[in-house]
């Protein structure tokens, strides 16, 4: 299958960009149908979707764009005055065309703005031509196409079908207006424009507003050679804005009235997002003359406030605000809405979240660069990750925060132009030119303050309105000149010196950065929840550790392994550290089977099914890694008090349910009855006195009692029945299970005493607190005593032992009656008190834990699986 190691390589790089794209957008992320399920992945699959991958970020689509087809053709270019060699692709709703010359020809066709495509005759000049026309009367003729026939079949069917879902109508009254459709939108302001209207000066305001405000067009996006972007922001903003303009288009005709419809829904809500929004409306261009009045603002609120409606999952995040100031700046409201879109969603994908990873991963990738294309700075600042910290809002805001903004917007519309290319290049451009400063740099804070100068001095001498001053200037008060670099003067190095980066080979940097960055947040995230939780435990740092993985795994394995089902809700890394990860009762059942000390068999899996309801305090069905390692740390490390309340709070509500599964089994060994003496003989002849030892102990007890701490309920008969088969189970297999037995026997049969007395204490009116006090000790008889002697021969009960089955009506036994009790038997003390070594159990489930998996999971035909099954 695999014809070297490159390439087995390469499909584990694919494999795990999969997952850890699940991870990234949890629900977000539709997978292709064939790698919806693990076991069903082929190399054909994997490969699809790298190639889909690379056709939506080279041509910066959509993610629902799927690639149909690939072909080799040429296209026939008029400034070359040539066919220029090439590909096509074509998806759902788009004919694209790459020259193989990396930035000779680009071409995005959009099937809503074609007319017609039509076959030429076949001639040698002209072999299997094709002739693609579209609505601002132009026409693309592609040539050497193999299966033409069946390819323009195709493309028209898909035609037919885009021209039918999403009509577009057109203003033709005016021939110069044929590019500029008509959308009729419900949205409030889709008129309102800011281009610089109010920066100007009235003499010519039109001829400014129509230089600095552009209309987005609609038609074919062809981008040609051009001078390294050397040109100025107005004489490239129709090509530089193309590309971002046209899949806003496009999205605006596909959603008439959809933003409209976002603006009345958003507005007038409150909540966190909201008064977030609110905070930032004054910090997005505050020296900008269209944000000092009401009318930008509400602008600005209106289409962030729309977004955060739109996509809740990114809401919204610090530096969304200043990008959608300058996209008002040079388009409509509503245009400026779908810009954003298309910024947020497809050309910036994981930036903007709680979690930065997309940033992230773009700085590991600069680091990179720099040690490629800058290797003396690389070789002096050992440490690149400080470069990579003051560059983070460069990527974040597109250098908009940290350089004036009539240059920052020659980067916006290099960024349109060439993605994050643009981006990277210009970086490394700003990085070479203070390199020298830079190597001279003592610490962080001086490099810092290296590059904010040189940032804040860059000018655009060609801009068509008077500068506007910069509130990130830091440095104003500075002695020494700082020289003034021309924004083009430094666009034009960026593009001739780190012009040549691909996008693929930005892509395959990204996959494999992507990797390395999640593992890295994902160990930050471990250290952070160990911090939060050590000081609250007694488990060993490193046993906590391993118990992390072993929770975390258990949420993995539940993502990938099992049915599709939400995980977000288990996921979210917007909580506290110790709170991201959260397992569902069916986890935590396999992970209380595999650490949990407190084995019962058969018993288990409901003893982990009360655990659970137990710990699930919000009741919202998951539970924190905190919540569960509070848990087994009781019962690793707890005082016998803090191990007996623990189990008895496992057996009242909400732990112990009316409905539980098990309350309703009967106990059939009738072994113990309430007939049985409080006062018992020993062999040497010596009498136990449990009544006194007893009433002593309750009162140590309650003068040693908390009295902050919440008094528990007293339990019913029902709850001690399953509390006391909790016991018994718990003792089976146990070395000294013999002596346990019988000590359990005995205590048993002094709490049910001690109930029925508070009960008839408690009818005649009597304090059922004083009921000990009533009970008559007396001599044991030999046939009493000779219930103990299968326990005595060293053949223990093999059932858990039977109650009377009488009114349960008033009968209730306490904690401190239980503890108590339990406290007068040696071997229970022993059993409690004994150090348990949580080191093995670890390592047996880090073992078991996919086998059991596995094991599961073959048996999932059943409707009802329990885990004792397993």
């Amino acid at each position: 299958m695999f014809l070297n190691l490159d390439e087995v390589f390469k499909i584990m790089e694919q494999l795990a960009d999969v997952a850890l794209r699940r991870l990234l957008d949890n629900e977000g992320f539709d997978l292709d149908p064939g790698l919806q399920e693990p076991s069903q992945i082929t190399k054909r699959d994997l490969e699809a979707r790298a190639q889909n991958e690379f056709f939506r970020a080279f041509f910066r689509l959509p993610r629902r764009e799927k690639l149909h087809a690939v072909l080799d053709c040429s296209l026939w270019t008029p400034f070359s005055r040539c066919h220029t060699a090439g590909r096509m692709f074509t998806s759902d709703s788009y004919i694209c065309f790459a020259s193989k010359e990396d930035g000779c020809c680009k071409v995005i066709l959009p099937l809503r703005e074609v007319v017609s495509i039509e076959k030429m005759e076949d001639t040698s000049l002209l072999p299997n031509p094709i002739i693609v026309s579209i609505r601002s009367k132009m026409a693309f003729q592609f040539i050497e196409l193999r299966d033409r026939d069946s390819l323009v079949e195709s493309l028209l069917t898909r035609l037919k079908q885009v021209h039918a879902d999403h009509p577009v109508r057109y203003d033709t009254s005016r021939d110069e207006d044929m590019t500029s459709p008509v959308f009729h939108s419900t949205s409030m302001c889709s008129d309102h424009r800011f281009g610089g209207l109010e920066m100007v000066s009235s003499q010519n305001s039109e001829e400014r507003e129509k230089e600095t405000s552009p209309r987005l067009h609609p038609e074919a996006l062809v981008t040609a050679p051009r001078q390294s972007g050397s040109q100025s922001l107005d004489s490239r903003m129709v090509g530089g804005w193309a590309l971002p303009g046209e899949h806003a288009v496009t999205d605006l005709a596909a959603h008439p009235g959809y933003y409209g419809n976002l603006v009345e829904e958003s507005m007038g809500r409150c909540c966190l997002v909201t008064e977030e929004i609110e905070r930032d409306l004054h910090r997005s261009l505050p020296e900008h003359p269209a944000f000092q009045n009401e009318t930008g603002i509400a602008a600005l609120r209106r289409v962030l406030t729309a977004y955060a409606h739109r996509n809740p999952k990114i809401g919204y995040c610090q530096s969304m605000n200043i990008l959608t100031s300058v996209l008002l700046l040079y388009a409509k409201e509503e245009e400026a809405f779908w810009l954003l879109v298309a910024v947020c969603e497809r050309m910036l994908p994981d930036y903007f979240n709680h979690r930065v990873i997309g940033a992230q991963v773009d700085q590991s990738v600069f680091e990179e660069l720099i040690r490629e294309q800058l290797p003396e700075l690389a070789e002096h600042m050992k440490d690149l990750s400080a470069l990579a910290s003051i560059s983070l809002s460069w990527f974040l805001t597109l250098f908009l925060s940290i350089m004036p903004l009539e240059s920052a917007v020659n980067v916006v519309d290099c960024f349109f132009y060439d993605g994050i290319k643009a981006i990277f290049q210009l970086g490394l451009a700003v990085l070479e030119a203070n390199a020298q400063g830079l190597c001279g740099s003592r610490d962080d804070g001086q490099a810092l303050m290296v590059l904010s100068r040189f940032l804040d001095h860059i000018k655009n001498e060609d801009s068509p309105g008077p500068p506007v001053s910069s509130h990130h200037a830091f440095f104003s008060d500075d002695q020494e000149p700082c020289p003034v670099t021309d924004i083009a003067d430094l666009i034009r190095d960026s593009y001739e010196k780190f012009g040549d980066q691909s996008v693929a080979q930005i892509e395959h940097m990204r996959c494999r950065h992507r990797i390395r960055v999640l593992q890295g947040h994902e160990e930050t995230t471990k250290q952070n929840v160990l911090r939060v939780v050590i000081p609250e435990v007694s488990v060993l740092p490193e046993d906590l550790e391993e118990l992390y993985d072993l929770f975390k795994r258990e949420h993995m394995m539940s993502c990938y392994w099992e049915q599709p089902r939400p995980v977000a809700p288990r996921h979210d890394p917007s909580r506290p550290y110790a709170e991201q990860y959260r397992i569902d009762a069916r986890q935590f059942a396999r992970l209380f089977q595999l650490v949990s000390p407190w084995t019962c068999g058969a018993h288990t899996d409901i003893l982990a099914e009360r655990t659970f309801r137990l710990l699930d305090d919000n009741m919202d069905h998951l539970i924190e890694f905190k919540a569960f390692v509070s848990c087994l740390d009781i019962m690793y490390n707890g005082e016998m008090n803090e191990k007996i309340k623990l189990l008895y709070r496992l057996h009242i509500p909400p732990a112990l349910t009316e409905n539980d599964r098990d309350s309703q089994s009967p106990l059939k060994n009738p072994l113990l009855s309430t007939s049985r003496p409080l006062v018992l003989g020993k062999s040497n002849g010596d009498t136990i006195d449990y009544q006194k030892q007893l009433k002593q102990m309750i009162k140590d007890l309650a003068k040693e009692k908390d009295k902050t701490e919440k008094e528990l309920p007293k339990m019913s008969q029902r709850e001690f029945i399953q509390f006391c088969k909790t016991l018994y189970s718990m003792f089976h297999e146990d070395p000294e299970e013999n002596d346990l037995y019988q000590a359990i026997a005995t205590v048993t049969t002094l709490l049910l005493q001690i109930g029925e007395v508070g009960q008839r204490g408690s009818s005649s009116g009597s304090c059922s607190q004083e009921g000990g006090e009533e009970l008559q000790a007396s001599a044991p008889s030999p046939e009493q005593d000779s219930v103990f002697a299968d326990a005595d021969t060293g053949k223990g009960p093999q059932e858990p032992p039977a109650f009377p089955e009488e009114a349960q009506g008033g009968w209730t036994v306490s904690l401190e009656h239980i503890l108590a009790s339990l406290l007068t038997e040696q071997s229970l003390v022993n059993f409690f008190e004994k150090p348990l070594d949580i080191k093995s159990k670890l390592e047996n489930a880090k073992i078991n834990q996919y086998s059991l998996k596995t094991i599961e999971m073959s048996r999932q035909s059943q409707p009802e699986l329990k885990l004792s099954d397993l």
